[in-house]
């Protein structure tokens, strides 16, 4: 395969205007290339991959099949979000398939994260593949492929947004925003109407909430992890920090501690808060969140969310510590 390269003369792609004449240009590309086939897609729900579904919608319509596998890993309303973002507003031809049970019981007893990576990776693919198995007259795969991931892999990346695909899956690659850096892709997601919080989502890790449930993941201590989660989410939206900082979450260990709660001992996990900034993800440095953000954060989770009782900031930057934990 030829390596693709982005012309010098390329212009930045950095208002709705030319967000509009890139996206006119790729719906007739994309009509030439395809003609009356079917077009496979594996719909994470983020920002390349959607940017991608919302624009082939547009230049297909129906002939595009989206997948989307909820591996139970997700953050908490992400899956919802793809069901009535694509399957409902923009009438697509969605399947959903929940897979939480075949993915959590997989990983039950597995603490050692490169094992999780793997686990969770290699599922997804027998998943896809079950459902592509499933389907007739797919001729192309749609990859949310843009081009870091080129410049990164020194070629293209077939493996990018589907975790690594069989070789025995012949299709033609349809790849809409390979020339985009992902700012670019951002503005094109806006100007094709997708919500601005979809389009500006912060980085998330193929395997999701799985390393970030710190050791063997538990379903009781995976729910914590995903309600902190969303009130830590809710808290940065309000006070401004969700578009300022590159990327924040929390990590939930697999240990406890003591504490009291309605005047009786109280054993309960950790939520750890990571809030980074980064230009390369090469390195890392710590977002100063006001105390008072941080007081009203720990109020809700320790208040909210059943099995944690305390809440920890990490002050590491990187290097020396990683990003993720796991």
């Amino acid at each position: 395969m030829n390596k693709i390269v982005r012309p010098e003369n390329m212009q930045r792609i950095t208002t709705p205007e030319l967000a509009k004449a890139f996206i006119e240009e790729q719906v007739a590309a994309v009509r030439a290339q395809v003609g009356d086939k079917k077009v496979l897609l594996a719909l994470s729900g983020g920002v390349d991959s959607s940017v991608v579904a919302a624009l082939l919608i547009k230049a297909i319509g129906k002939q595009l099949v989206c997948v989307h596998v909820n591996h139970g890993l997700m953050r908490k309303g992400e899956s919802e979000q793809v069901i009535e973002i694509f399957g409902k507003e923009l009438d697509s031809n969605l399947i959903y398939v929940d897979a939480t049970d075949r993915f959590l019981n997989l990983l039950a007893g597995v603490a050692e994260p490169e094992r999780k990576r793997k686990i969770i990776g290699n599922e997804f693919i027998k998943v896809f593949d079950e459902e592509a198995s499933k389907l007739s007259g797919i001729s192309f795969l749609a990859q949310g492929t843009i081009y870091p991931d080129i410049l990164e892999s020194d070629g293209v990346k077939a493996h990018h947004n589907v975790g690594g695909l069989p070789e025995d899956m012949q299709f033609a690659l349809v790849e809409p925003v390979a020339l985009l850096y992902k700012d670019e892709v951002r503005v094109v997601g806006e100007a094709l109407g997708l919500p601005h919080g979809m389009v500006y989502r912060q980085p998330f890790p193929g395997p999701g909430l799985g390393v970030r449930c710190l050791g063997a993941i538990t379903r009781d201590r995976l729910h914590a992890l995903r309600e902190a989660d969303a009130i830590l989410r809710e808290e940065f939206d309000r006070c401004g920090l969700a578009e300022s900082v590159w990327q924040y979450f929390i990590a939930v260990p697999d240990f406890k501690s003591v504490g009291v709660k309605d005047g009786k001992r109280y054993e309960g996990w950790p939520a750890i808060i990571r809030a980074v900034n980064t230009t390369d993800a090469m390195s890392a440095t710590i977002e100063e969140i006001p105390y008072s953000v941080l007081h009203t954060i720990t109020d809700r989770i320790t208040a909210e969310v059943p099995g944690i009782n305390r809440v920890l900031y990490d002050l590491t930057p990187k290097p020396i510590g990683t990003i993720e934990w796991e």
